[in-house]
C-alpha cells in the first residue's frame, strides 16, 4: 500500500514538473524572436541543385522568411509548403528550436539521367521516375540519353534502365550514353572501349547486359578492347561483332 502511495506521488510530482516545464518553455517562445535560420541541404555531394543564398531569397520573395519575427508568428507548416513547390526539392521540413532558431531541412530531388532530345527538350528524370527542369549546377556524373525520346518513353523505359544502372557497379560505371533510334531501339556508348554497343528493344535488358558483360570479361581482355566498332547483344544467346575496317 506505501509503494502505490509513493508511486502515485512521484507521478504526480512528474506531471506537476513537466506541466511547469511546457509552460515557461511556451512562455520563452511567445517573447523570443527568430534571429538566425539554420538550412541543411541533403545529398549536396550528388545534387548541387539548391543553394542556402536560393533558398533564403525564395522566401524572402514569398514574404515567409522567419528571420526577424515573433517564434510564436512563425508558421513553419507554410514554410514547408513553399518549399515543397520548388520543383528541385523533393521534400522539406522546418520546425522551431529552443534556442529560438528556425531548422530548415531540405531533400533535393535526385537525378538518374539527363534528356538531352532530337526535338531540343532538355531535362533530367529524378530517381522517382518523375522530369525535373534541367540546371548546369548537379555535380554527379549521369548518363546523358540522345535521339528520338517521348516523355512517355522517358518516364518508364528510360527511368526503370537508369535505376537499373544506378543500382549495377559495373554498368553504372561503363554506360556513359544511351541512344534512343528513330525506331525505338537502343545504342549504349560506354566509357571504356572504342565501340558501341547495341541492345535492340528495351525487353531484357539485364539479360542481354549480363551476357555482355562476361564477353568482356573472357573474349575482350584477350583480343582488345578497340578491335570491335560495335557489338550487338540484340538477340537472345549469341553476341554478333563487328571489327573495325583495320582490323579484317
Amino acid at each position: 500500500m506505501i509503494k502505490r502511495v509513493f508511486l502515485l506521488i512521484s507521478m504526480l510530482l512528474i506531471l506537476f514538473y513537466l506541466g511547469i516545464a511546457m509552460t515557461a518553455f511556451n512562455t520563452k517562445l511567445t517573447e523570443m524572436v527568430c534571429d538566425d535560420m539554420i538550412l541543411i541541404i541533403k545529398d549536396s555531394i550528388n545534387a548541387g541543385f539548391i543553394t542556402a543564398a536560393e533558398i533564403s531569397t525564395m522566401l524572402r520573395k514569398e514574404e515567409v522568411n522567419p528571420v526577424g519575427k515573433p517564434l510564436h508568428e512563425i508558421n513553419t507548416s507554410r514554410l514547408e509548403e513553399v518549399l515543397n513547390e520548388h520543383p528541385l526539392i523533393d521534400h522539406a521540413e522546418c520546425y522551431k528550436t529552443p534556442s529560438g532558431k528556425i531548422c530548415v531541412e531540405v531533400t533535393q530531388r535526385v537525378p538518374i539521367l539527363r534528356i538531352m532530345s532530337q526535338s531540343g527538350e532538355n531535362y533530367y528524370i529524378d530517381d522517382k521516375g518523375k522530369i525535373m527542369p534541367a540546371r548546369t549546377k548537379v555535380l554527379a556524373h549521369l548518363p546523358i540519353v540522345t535521339g528520338y525520346i517521348e516523355k512517355s518513353l522517358a518516364t518508364r523505359n528510360l527511368y526503370n534502365f537508369g535505376v537499373f544502372l544506378q543500382n549495377d557497379k559495373f554498368w553504372n560505371a561503363q554506360i556513359e550514353q544511351i541512344h534512343i533510334n528513330s525506331r525505338n531501339e537502343v545504342e549504349l556508348v560506354p566509357r571504356v572501349g572504342d565501340h558501341t554497343i547495341f541492345l535492340g528493344k528495351f525487353d531484357n535488358y539485364k539479360e542481354k547486359l549480363e551476357r555482355l558483360r562476361l564477353f568482356y570479361e573472357k573474349a575482350l581482355g584477350k583480343v582488345g578492347w578497340n578491335k570491335y566498332s560495335r557489338i550487338s547483344v540484340e538477340f537472345s544467346n549469341q553476341i554478333i561483332c563487328t571489327k573495325r575496317e583495320e582490323n579484317r
